[in-house]
């Protein structure tokens, strides 16, 4: 990585791109009529992936910019699941028929905080309400500290294959500045019980740019990390953004590291990843080289949704449970935050969608030239434009934000197909912000760049 870019971009608030246009965009126009009225327009030889959201955690941790809230009474955590199950019942009801799926993936919050014989009944209306593959992928993100026998258990009678372990970092003194103290040990267990029961894909995410995070401990949490060989690893750097997450004002911003550190500290992952054989892939994943993952990077039929990085190769993305969103070929929908509003929809029998957004054919343009660079490093824009019978040079010519990348050698252009420098990858979120005709510079609602 270039010092000297990272420097002079990294500081931007840009999106991460898990969508396009991205949810800053979504509008109340779109609710539960539009959502129900897409759901009945699809093709009945599509297939679909899956999303929970499960909006609990035990305790909050200071860095986290999801949507959860604490619990400590099991009973509203089982009224939740009760919750989904009938919204997955109604949302299976409007479609007309059992869609085909792929992917399944429980994200949170802390969907291992259910019940185990809840975790089953959830997995068995899903089972019902769709058919799911024998081949498919369904993946739980996971908290080592309250993960319990029983329910590693509960999922691998579930047909759980892939485990999401949130590390962030192995050092105690980071661990105390985010609330999230978890031991290597703790972290270990975990990874046993999960090969034990045949869960075999295991995740590790890991963050920089922490409070007191230093390149020195960064590289430690990998050397530990490396000991227990995950297939993937996720690294994510901190979004402080305490406007919009107030328990962020919880860490001391004096010892967040500044850029050229998080540079410095992103560059240091990457390299170690890489020397223990990891395959980069995008802008924040690495797997084994033969992992699923890193076969589709270099088939290039890697795609992105919000999730980030996925071998999902479905149209259709249906969003179970409070703040989840959906992607179907008209557009996004996501439902009430709130999870009392949430409730009350689902419970009066109406689908819980409070936003969303109906997208045009520009739009459509634009997402697969911004998916192919985020996921490729690169864009074929006259082969993207010719299956969307529209002209490359109109669509260089919007990019603006293209020149100043063009001059610091960070993308290069060969006729109609563009390519983000090797050594300036890092940056591809600035270069993919180039193609987005939403983005508004001075509103501050994404993290950075770098």
């Amino acid at each position: 990585m270039r010092a000297d870019l990272a420097v002079s971009y990294g500081d931007e608030r840009l999106p991460r791109y898990t969508s396009y246009p991205t949810a800053p965009h979504f509008s109340p126009a779109i609710g539960g009529d539009t959502y129900a009225g897409w759901l009945a327009e699809l093709p009945a030889g599509a297939s679909a992936s899956l999303y929970l959201h499960v909006p609990f955690c035990r305790e909050m941790c200071w860095y986290c910019g999801c949507h959860t809230q604490i619990v400590r009474r099991d009973e509203l955590i089982a009224a939740y699941q009760r919750t989904l199950r009938s919204e997955i019942v109604q949302v299976a009801d409007t479609i007309g028929r059992r869609f085909k799926v792929e992917h399944i993936h429980f994200g949170g919050g802390t969907p291992t905080i259910m019940a185990p014989e809840a975790f089953v009944e959830l997995m068995a209306t899903l089972r019902q309400a769709f058919f799911v593959l024998p081949t498919a992928e369904i993946a739980v993100e996971i908290d080592p500290r309250t993960l319990t026998a029983d329910m590693v258990e509960a999922m691998r009678l579930s047909g759980v294959n892939r485990a999401s372990l949130g590390v962030q970092s192995f050092d105690p003194v980071v661990q105390r500045a985010i609330n999230r103290v978890q031991s290597f040990e703790q972290t270990a267990c975990v990874v046993d019980m999960l090969r034990r029961a045949d869960i075999a894909g295991v995740n590790f995410d890991l963050i920089y740019g922490l409070p007191h995070q230093t390149v020195a401990s960064c590289l430690d949490t990998v050397r530990r990390a490396l000991a227990l060989a995950p297939d993937r690893f996720s690294v994510f750097g901190y979004a402080h953004v305490p406007d919009f997450k107030k328990h962020q004002r919880m860490i001391n911003e004096a010892v967040l590291p500044d850029g050229p550190a998080r540079h410095d500290q992103a560059c240091a992952i990457a390299n170690a990843l890489k020397e223990a054989g990891y395959v980069q892939i995008g802008l924040d994943h690495f797997a084994r080289p033969d992992d699923s993952m890193a076969v589709a990077f270099e088939e290039r039929t890697l795609r992105r949704n919000f999730q980030g990085y996925t071998t999902d190769k479905a149209e259709v993305l249906l969003g179970f449970g409070a703040s989840a969103i959906g992607h179907l070929p008209q557009g996004y929908v996501q439902n009430h935050v709130q999870i009392g509003a949430y409730a009350q929809c689902i419970g009066a029998g109406r689908l819980a969608t409070a936003k969303g957004y109906g997208l045009t054919d520009d739009d459509r343009l634009r997402a697969d030239i911004i998916e192919r660079i985020m996921c490729e490093f690169g864009a074929d824009l006259g082969d993207i434009c010719a299956r969307h019978g529209a002209e490359p040079e109109a669509m260089l010519k919007s990019a603006s934000r293209l020149k100043p990348l063009i001059s610091d050698g960070v993308v290069r252009l060969d006729g109609d197909k563009l390519a983000v420098a090797r050594d300036s990858r890092f940056l591809v979120r600035s270069v993919a912000a180039a193609f987005d005709a939403h983005l508004d510079p001075g509103k501050q609602l994404h993290s950075r760049a770098v």
